[in-house]
């Protein structure tokens, strides 16, 4: 299997008075041991930011490997690459209006728009969107804060309760804990409507509605989602300060205690897998770490959401051991791929995630696992690599779709393991 290198390229034309930027995606194709030393390099020699893997130390030959490489580093790069005829070729040159295409909506109010779940929404809008929701279903939906930001942003989480069963059991979403990823929230956004709007209309919302309170987070990393819409669209961090350095934000899934800052993360703050000061140092991470423990003998399922790379993932990430509950876990995750292949042609891996991407410690779904809740997953939501954490705002829909079915899939299993079903009218 032959390697693949997406760079992602800002080129700058000088044309007399003019100067126009230009937004490339090349496709690279390392082949020797060699080639793969160059591209690890690249990052530590110029301003650039991995995409895909996160981390210069899990580039491979014949893995893929996906770049950022602004204006100003564009030709050093090109030029680096030609030198050892390390071949590339243009996927992309229209990386600026996607991002335009990503930032465009036609309304900010969910009651004035056909589209607004088809849209990417700045955080004042999503803050909007949860007000909105509170107001329009008061009997079904409740906002709980659950802890600030490190600039002090609220984090909200919605509950839906259809019901007042007793030892009612729960599943909790989260979206956005990486800002860059914005596919995330649209998708958490996207599944309270639905769970809004066919609730007694589909069969299998219903159960899971009937059975579970649902809690969604919609953004885990407000601070950093802002900045992506403000001032850095490629920001995957929180934006906390760290003593002694001058580099900003830790990686919120590596500050959770869960092997923490072992392999698979860094102790660096300028890395993109900053493990943080401590497990739980940030203060998001640290809000979302306590409100599952107090609600741990409720909350039976955790889902987080990511992308990009089509991947349904479980624990473990930061060890090659299994889960005890690995078979399930597996089953699990394996019908949920397979009913996105069969109702949206689309290929979903599915496995623990230290076996399918990496070793990853300091995970939220590991720690959420050893805390007690034992259903604990990660989405990686599309694409594949094409647009990355560009995905137009066309793609949301199918993105969110697929997403939505293997929660269905997996919450109906849940319910059916632990027994707590309940009939539904």
């Amino acid at each position: 299997m032959k390697a693949l290198l997406i760079v992602f390229v800002l080129t700058s034309l000088n044309t007399g008075y003019l100067s126009e930027t230009h937004d490339t995606v090349l496709s690279i194709t390392p082949q020797t041991q060699e080639q793969v030393h160059v591209v690890k390099n690249v990052s530590s020699q110029f301003e650039t930011t991995l995409w895909q893997p996160v981390s210069a130390e899990y580039i491979k030959a014949e893995a893929d490997v996906h770049l950022f490489v602004p204006a100003n580093s564009s030709q050093a790069v090109t030029d680096l690459l030609q030198s050892h005829a390390i071949s590339y070729e243009i996927l992309l040159d229209n990386a600026e209006e996607l991002i335009e295409m990503q930032t465009k909506n036609d309304s900010t109010d969910p009651r004035s728009s056909q589209t607004f779940y088809e849209r990417y929404h700045s955080l004042e809008d999503i803050y909007f969107w949860i007000n909105r929701t509170i107001q329009d279903n008061p009997a079904t939906v409740s906002v709980v804060l659950i802890g600030s930001s490190f600039e002090k942003r609220p984090l909200y989480a919605l509950k839906l309760s259809m019901n007042n069963q007793p030892n009612k059991k729960a599943m909790w979403i989260d979206c956005g804990i990486h800002a860059r990823e914005w596919i995330s929230p649209a998708f958490c956004l996207w599944f309270v409507q639905y769970s809004l709007s066919f609730y007694k209309r589909n069969h299998d919302i219903t159960t899971i509605l009937d059975n579970m309170d649902v809690y969604v987070l919609p953004v885990m990393n407000p601070d950093g989602y802002h900045y992506t819409w403000t001032n850095n669209r490629m920001w995957r961090k929180n934006r906390s300060a760290s003593s002694g350095s001058s580099c900003i934000g830790v990686d919120l899934n590596r500050n959770f205690d869960a092997n923490w800052c072992t392999e698979g993360a860094s102790n660096d703050p300028c890395s993109e897998i900053y493990c943080g000061a401590f497990p739980e140092s940030e203060p998001e991470s640290a809000a979302v770490a306590n409100f599952l423990r107090n609600h741990r003998d409720s909350i039976q399922l955790y889902f987080s959401i990511h992308s990009y790379s089509q991947m349904l993932l479980f624990p473990f990430s930061c060890t090659m051991d299994e889960a005890q509950n690995h078979a399930d876990l597996l089953e699990m995750a394996k019908e949920a791929s397979q009913k996105i292949q069969r109702y949206y042609r689309n290929h979903y891996k599915y496995g623990s995630g230290s076996k399918t991407i990496y070793l990853a410690p300091g995970g939220s779904d590991d720690w959420a696992y050893n805390t007690g809740i034992k259903y604990s997953f990660t989405f990686e939501l599309q694409d594949r690599g094409r647009y990355g954490f560009l995905l137009p705002p066309n793609y949301i829909s199918k993105a969110c779709n697929e997403a939505l079915i293997a929660v269905k899939t997996i919450a109906l299993r849940v319910i059916e393991k632990t027994h707590s079903f309940v009939g539904t009218a």
